[in-house]
């Protein structure tokens, strides 16, 4: 598999060694020559220097016969651009990008990134796994059907703890896939389904009632 990586910091020289190891054609892409210097010095002739953003550039790269491009500068408006033009003007398959602000990832992803990846985002799941105090995790995002797949978890103090799926109201569009209960096991609800406290709640929702939907759950 061929692959470029713009941004050849830490993160770019530790992925393209990593890739080089596993047997795959890298190419990384860094402007500063302090550090193409350094990746030459230890990876050899892997290196371009030039701005990953720009088409000749990627041209250059021969990203027209790339597999895939990573894109892991410091810069969020960097990666984006570095991946839009490789996917739009290379017609490169697969395009990823690193995000530094998590804000940014829903933009990435609406205009056509196809991975993205966040390290605030990764730790904070690592930590809600190990210290469960958020009470909504977003699982998966189902961009062509506007939809998400999302997790609740009921808190003691929430209003709907002791009341049966048919008493609460909940947003539409919004649909309960399953309960997970420690004493009870999974469950698929139903309308006699009683609410009990720390019941974990996948359901789908349409991104617009996500807010309404935890409030209604949780009472936060």
């Amino acid at each position: 598999m061929y692959i470029i990586i713009v941004g050849g910091g830490k993160v770019g020289y530790y992925l393209a060694r990593t890739l080089i190891n596993e047997g795959h054609e890298v190419l990384v892409i860094e402007q500063n020559p302090q550090k193409c210097e350094r990746i030459a010095d230890e990876l050899g002739t892997v290196v371009l220097r030039g701005d990953g953003c720009e088409a000749s550039t990627l041209a250059e790269a021969g990203a027209s016969r790339a597999d895939m491009l990573i894109a892991v500068t410091g810069d969020d408006e960097d990666n984006l651009v570095a991946c839009q033009v490789a996917k739009v003007r290379f017609k490169v398959p697969r395009t990823i990008a690193r995000i530094n602000n998590p804000k940014n990832e829903r933009i990435f992803k609406r205009l056509g990134i196809d991975v993205t990846v966040s390290a605030t985002n990764v730790i904070l799941e690592h930590i809600e796994h190990e210290v469960p105090t958020h009470p909504l995790t977003r699982l998966l995002e189902l961009r062509d059907l506007g939809l998400e797949i999302i997790e609740v978890r009921i808190p003691p103090t929430s209003p709907v703890v002791g009341k049966r799926l048919a008493d609460v109201k909940l947003p539409s569009p919004s649909v309960l896939a399953a309960v997970i209960s420690r004493g009870r096991g999974a469950l698929i609800p139903n309308a006699d389904t009683v609410f009990q406290a720390n019941d974990e709640v996948l359901a789908v929702v349409s991104p617009e009632v996500e807010a309404e939907f935890r409030r209604v759950l949780t009472g936060a």
